[in-house]
């Protein structure tokens, strides 16, 4: 029997092995089957077979459930398994490191082997090969970000090749070539977005740009690669990439309008229309998206769209949004003592796009705060009519992969890593987002003179010099704009400030025991009670309130703990049973990477286990 390598393969797929909405996604793939040498003849044979790599391409997200953003998330995951130090090499799962993985690898470099016979425009041709030199750029972003030193090729490699069975090389050589096919990308892919679907030259510009930022702040902040010194030349290309996305004028922030909700809630439909339309061809702030539609034959059911999944925002993330006036919110007074219904009043409108707030209803109908997940739902990409609801738990929308915001967030935190920050950058910039939802601008010689001393012992490790405040809430608006978008973990890692994740996160607040009132009507919803039998804070109320109420305890019949407690015991944040686990030290650099499954390490002793793995 062969043995099984991450490299080997030994016939060449047409489709990529990729399944659902996330992987096999933008447009129906032709059914045209490619085996062999001498199959590239025209332009048209590299559209074929590109548009079977799109497995490989930049995906969506609609969560942060791996960060310090959430509460809990009780599903599967290697990185909460991670915190809670169960992790290991021997049992993690080997789907990041297998065959089926590194098969698209070798599909991008069997074109890129093979273009000699190929006939057509230079540009056309340049233009593929930009797609698919980005589609392998994408692979090894991937892999570095967990493994950091990873083998790399660019050959389709047979079994008998001795580069089956190399090491990893040095992370320098490998984002050096990522940084070289991002390069080629930008330079080759048409500018032609088309629906902006599939892969353009902007949406290279922006891989390239969000890549950028993350390996020169990831040099910046990990002492561990002692690259400190070469952080600069990643930041300066962050700088540059976004810039001309941002002179290109193709791009601008969606919608400028603020909706009054009611009782002190302001929403901003702009904003909304990015994470709940079925369509955002039209979009002018969308630079890359997924098409997950009905007709399409496609959905977005295995993403987190739904409030009834187990998934709860933190108090960390709901503190972290500015008041309507711009001022903070922990400056507040008794900020730390807000009960659901107060901490949405006077907040910035994009804090009401993403907490579900006191009356809130999607196609589920009312929302009721849930203590048991802590208290405060995530709405945005929620689905809010039937429209994008199918049977069995699917759900059909657009999915933004790129956008705007981001490649200006990108810019005003590279200049600001560089020391070149100025204000005109944040109007250009963090400006336009604050705009957007009717807030005061960042000022930059403010923000200064008055660190927030909250964001400071956050990220004590931040290097603004003499910007610090304005770096610390570059950090705090890319929290707010980004929430939910899967972008946070990354920010943790680049940042080396993985410890926030790794501390037990706090839901809403409760004074004590007793009922509240969760849907902003003035009437008690939700009752959170000690145990069963134990309905003393509730005695007072008439029996057809009572019969109303959805309870909660803290301790079941037998006296063992549920879901959730309270941390000051009958009052306080509601934590979750299951992060009593999560008491242990966020190891550095150590939890920053994931290990190899040990099952590769045995196929190819070659292989060295990232830091301290």
């Amino acid at each position: 029997m062969k043995r099984i390598n991450k490299y080997i393969i030994y016939m060449i797929s047409f489709a990529v092995a990729f399944t659902a909405c996330n992987d096999d996604f933008l447009e129906r793939v032709p059914q045209t089957a490619i085996t062999g040498v001498g199959f590239f003849k025209t332009v048209g044979d590299l559209q074929t077979y590109t548009n079977g790599l799109y497995g490989l391409a930049p995906g969506p997200s609609s969560n942060d459930r791996e960060s310090d953003n959430v509460t809990i998330y009780t599903m599967g995951s290697e990185t909460w398994n991670m915190i809670r130090g169960t992790l290991s090499a021997d049992n993690i799962s080997a789907g990041n490191w297998n065959n089926s993985k590194w098969n698209g690898l070798r599909s991008v470099n069997y074109m890129l082997q093979n273009l000699q016979d190929v006939t057509g425009s230079e540009d056309d041709i340049r233009h593929y090969v930009g797609i698919a030199r980005l589609f392998r750029a994408n692979f090894y972003i991937d892999m570095v970000n967990r493994y950091s030193d990873v083998p790399w090729t660019n050959k389709a490699l047979a079994s008998d090749d001795p580069e089956v069975y190399k090491t990893c090389d040095p992370r320098t050589l490998v984002v050096d070539s990522i940084m070289a096919d991002l390069e080629y990308a930008a330079a080759n892919i048409s500018t032609s977005m088309g629906n902006k679907t599939r892969i353009h030259k902007y949406a290279a510009l922006a891989l390239l740009s969000r890549f950028s930022l993350y390996e020169g702040t990831y040099r910046k902040y990990h002492p561990e690669l002692n690259l400190a010194a070469t952080a600069n030349r990643f930041l300066e290309r962050a700088v540059s990439a976004s810039e001309e996305i941002m002179n290109s004028q193709q791009f601008e922030i969606n919608g400028s309008d603020v909706e009054d909700l009611g009782n002190g809630i302001n929403a901003s439909p702009g904003y909304r229309d990015l994470f709940s339309s079925l369509n955002l061809s039209g979009n002018k702030e969308i630079i890359l998206w997924q098409d997950c539609s009905r007709s399409f034959n496609q959905s977005a059911g295995g993403i987190d769209r739904n409030l009834s999944l187990d998934i709860s925002l933190s108090r960390s993330l709901m503190e972290s949004y500015l008041m309507k006036d711009g001022s903070r919110f922990t400056q507040q007074p008794n900020y730390d003592k807000k009960t659901y219904t107060e901490v949405c009043v006077g907040r910035d409108p994009r804090f009401a796009e993403v907490f579900a707030y006191p009356g809130y209803s999607s196609y589920e109908g009312l929302f009721y705060a849930r203590p048991n997940l802590g208290g405060y739902g995530q709405v945005k990409t929620n689905p809010r009519t039937m429209d994008y609801v199918g049977g069995g738990g699917v759900f059909y929308a657009a999915m933004q992969i790129f956008r705007y915001a981001e490649v200006l967030l990108n810019y005003a935190e590279a200049k600001a890593e560089l020391g070149t920050l100025s204000q005109s950058d944040l109007n250009k910039s963090i400006t336009l987002l604050r705009n957007r939802v009717e807030m005061p601008p960042l000022d930059m010689a403010a923000a200064n003179a008055s660190v927030d001393p909250i964001l400071a012992q956050q990220y004590p490790n931040v290097d603004g010099g003499a910007n610090k405040g304005a770096l610390l809430e570059i950090r705090r608006e890319r929290r707010v704009e980004l929430a939910g978008e899967g972008l946070r973990l990354w920010d943790l890692h680049r940042w080396y400030a993985g410890r926030l994740f790794g501390q037990p996160q706090q839901g809403m607040y409760l004074p004590g025991l007793g009922a509240y009132d969760v849907t902003g009507d003035g009437e008690v919803d939700v009752a959170v009670l000690e145990r069963p039998g134990a309905e003393g804070p509730i005695a007072g109320l008439p029996d057809e309130v009572k019969a109303g109420l959805s309870l909660f305890y803290l301790y079941d019949e037998t006296g063992a703990q549920t879901q959730f407690y309270l941390s000051n015991g009958t009052s306080g944040y509601i934590m979750l049973t299951a992060d009593q686990m999560l008491g242990k030290e966020f190891i550095e650099p150590k939890y920053y990477y994931r290990p190899i499954p040990i099952s590769q390490i045995v196929l190819n002793p070659e292989l060295k286990q990232p830091f301290d793995w």
